[in-house]
C-alpha cells in the first residue's frame, strides 16, 4: 500500500505544480511575448498557446517516465525520500524548460519582433 500511496502523491504533486507553473507562465508570458513580438498581440498569443502545449507535452512526458526510476519505498523515510527525490527531479525539468524558453524567445523573439516592425514601415 505504501507504493502505491507514494506514485500517488508523486503524481499528484507533480503533475499539480506543472500545471501552476503553466498557467503562471502563460499569464505573465503573454505581456513579454507581446513585447518581443512587435506588438502583434495575435502571434503572441498563439506563441504562449504553443509553447503551453509543448511545456505540458514535455513535462508531463518527463513525470510519467520518471516512475520507473527509483527503489520503491519499504518504509515511511524512505517513501518521503521516494516522493522528494522525484517531485525535485520534476521541478528540476520544469525549470530546465522555463530557462530555455525564455533564452530562446529572447534571442529569436525579438528578431522576429524586428522583422514584423521592418514590414510595417516598409507597407504602411
Amino acid at each position: 500500500m505504501l507504493i502505491e500511496v507514494s506514485y500517488a502523491l508523486y503524481l499528484a504533486f507533480s503533475i499539480g505544480l506543472t500545471v501552476w507553473v503553466a498557467r503562471t507562465l502563460s499569464s505573465n508570458g503573454e505581456i513579454f511575448l507581446i513585447d518581443c513580438f512587435g506588438h502583434d498581440e495575435k502571434l503572441a498569443r498563439s506563441t504562449n498557446h504553443l509553447l503551453v502545449v509543448g511545456f505540458y507535452l514535455v513535462n508531463l512526458g518527463f513525470i510519467l517516465l520518471a516512475l520507473q526510476f527509483g527503489r520503491e519505498p519499504t518504509t515511511g523515510p524512505e517513501a518521503i525520500r521516494f516522493i522528494a527525490t522525484k517531485v525535485g527531479l520534476a521541478v528540476l525539468v520544469l525549470g530546465g524548460w522555463h530557462f530555455f524558453n525564455m533564452h530562446a524567445i529572447a534571442k529569436f523573439g525579438r528578431k522576429v519582433g524586428r522583422w514584423i516592425r521592418e514590414a510595417h514601415v516598409l507597407n504602411g
